[in-house]
């Protein structure tokens, strides 16, 4: 008997989520009766507002949400997408350049397919979530990192962009607040890589789905808001996952130039249709609907930053630059690496985040997940005093 083909090459290259293995590996502890604290999930604990669900619950009731509907999105949804698209990015687009996904993940899948050629370059700041180095393989395209330490609070430079430049390079990963990092952009910064890109003809993608998000007074000035010029080529990608709760209902979307969009609308209609419709009522309202409950989730992702900065500060050996967006904090932990710890002397994050979830029964995101080595994700979205009570983990591990 003729010996079977091999399954998809390409797709066997691709790497697990390492986020969403980590939090895997602790909520299956979690459900065996150990005592685990995860910082692995980037998911919001709150949940969803109430006005969300109820619209989601009314929206059931109408039959005609029960049907096929324009594969790039509900038009009043997209409406509401250019509206907050101007009110916080600064751009004013028609509805018809924007594609309503299943996430943001899937946005950023559509916008790599969209305008990657293969041999193509695509500059990746480092360190980055994990999924933008899959999805632009998968794209055809190569993943060219520009990596920007501690030192640099994790923001890379024009300079840094140019270096990496060279007649290959098509596209440039832009993101402010980030995931990772928490790191936010200045206006000045975020003007100077958009006139960079802007003079090179090189594309951007930038993820704004942390942008409303941010501390201490900080703005996410959207690159398309510093360099109005950009918008023809730049693809913004967004959703109501972080800014609303509302990981699980899978809204996200994409916006950009006519010719993208467009690629963007057709590869959708094969790959998925439509989003739930259900879900996109339920999106509509969170877009239009009062911004109360947002604000206090806001605020209360403020008190967390400010005590697990606070807190792992403590930890001798821990560097931790202080994060302005999103909800993470990626502290510097290579003066923890070489040493040893009751027999075990961990020499990488991967091997190190092994160590504290077997000692101190802590889940923790390794660099590897989005670049070098030498670094620790955690994510503050989780309850106050599961937040306090493994950072003090930490600190009894590392005395």
């Amino acid at each position: 008997m003729t010996e079977r083909a091999p399954v998809s090459r390409k797709l066997s290259a691709i790497a697990e989520s390492a986020t969403l293995k980590v939090d895997a590996k602790a909520k299956a502890l979690q459900a065996a009766g150990r005592p685990v604290i995860s910082y692995a999930a980037g998911e919001p604990d709150f949940a969803t507002p109430s006005f969300i669900v109820d619209a989601a619950a009314e929206a059931l009731r109408v039959p005609a949400n029960f049907r096929y509907t324009p594969a790039a999105g509900l038009p009043v949804l997209r409406e509401a997408i250019a509206a907050k698209t101007l009110r916080d990015s600064g751009l004013e687009v028609d509805p018809s350049r924007i594609v309503v996904t299943n996430g943001g993940k899937q946005a950023v899948y559509q916008a790599f397919q969209a305008v990657v050629n293969p041999g193509d370059e695509v500059l990746l700041p480092a360190p980055y979530w994990t999924t933008y180095p899959e999805a632009i393989r998968l794209a055809d395209g190569t993943p060219v990192e520009v990596f920007a330490g501690a030192d640099q609070e994790y923001k890379v430079t024009v300079a840094q962009l140019e270096a990496a430049r060279n007649d290959r390079t098509t596209v440039l990963v832009f993101v402010s607040p980030s995931n990772p990092t928490g790191a936010v952009y200045t206006p000045e910064e975020t003007r100077a890589i958009g006139e960079w890109a802007l003079a090179h003809g090189i594309w951007v993608i930038t993820d704004e789905i942390y942008q409303n998000l941010v501390y201490e007074g900080a703005r996410a000035v959207s690159i398309v808001e510093a360099v109005p010029e950009l918008a023809e080529q730049t693809i913004l990608v967004n959703g109501v996952a972080k800014t609303y709760a509302m990981t699980g209902w899978r809204v996200g979307w994409m916006v950009g130039p006519k010719d993208a969009i467009k690629l963007a609308a057709n590869l959708q209609s094969h790959l998925s249709s439509n989003v739930n419709n259900i879900a996109q009522r339920a999106a509509l309202a969170a877009l239009s609907g009062p911004q109360t409950e947002a604000e206090q989730m806001r605020l209360a992702f403020d008190r967390r930053r400010r005590l697990i900065v606070g807190e792992l500060a403590k930890v001798p050996g821990v560097t931790v630059p202080n994060p302005l967006g999103a909800f993470y904090v990626y502290p510097d932990v290579q003066g923890l690496l070489g040493r040893e710890w009751e027999g075990t002397t961990p020499t990488t994050t991967l091997e190190l985040a092994d160590l504290i979830l077997d000692r101190a029964e802590v889940a923790v995101v390794p660099g590897e997940a989005f670049g070098p080595s030498g670094y620790l994700r955690l994510s503050y979205a989780l309850g106050d005093d599961a937040l306090l009570e493994g950072i003090q983990r930490l600190q009894r591990l590392f005395a």
